[in-house]
């Protein structure tokens, strides 16, 4: 069985989240949350929270068949949210466009089958 969680409208550009994506794709979720824990990178901490999401409705769906630590994170994806856009003055009465970006990040995790 499979387990999925959301997180929509982070306030982080998808980029900055890709970058720790990357290290804990297709890894268990104990060693990726421990890995996450080791890094000083700010998505760590919603993708933590994101991973004990998708863990606690894994253990809602009553697993018995399959431990905890039988997990491992089988797809993860970030993709663009909504973007705020705002003006910020610039020489000769001209304005550049500030794009506050945000993102969605998804994870579906599933039990290894021996």
């Amino acid at each position: 069985m499979e387990a999925k969680a959301r997180l929509n409208g982070v306030s982080l550009s998808p980029k900055k989240i890709r970058e720790v994506i990357n290290v804990i794709r297709g890894l268990e979720v104990d060693k990726s949350i421990r890995i996450l824990n080791s890094l000083s990178r700010k998505p760590s901490v919603y993708l933590i929270k994101l991973l004990k999401s998708a863990i606690s409705n894994w253990e809602i769906m009553n697993n018995a068949d399959s431990t905890k630590s039988d997990l491992y994170v089988k797809f993860i994806s970030v993709n663009t949210g909504g973007m705020l856009k705002r003006m910020m003055p610039a020489a000769q009465g001209r304005g550049n466009r500030i794009r506050k970006r945000k993102s969605n990040v998804e994870v579906v995790l599933d039990a290894l089958s021996i």
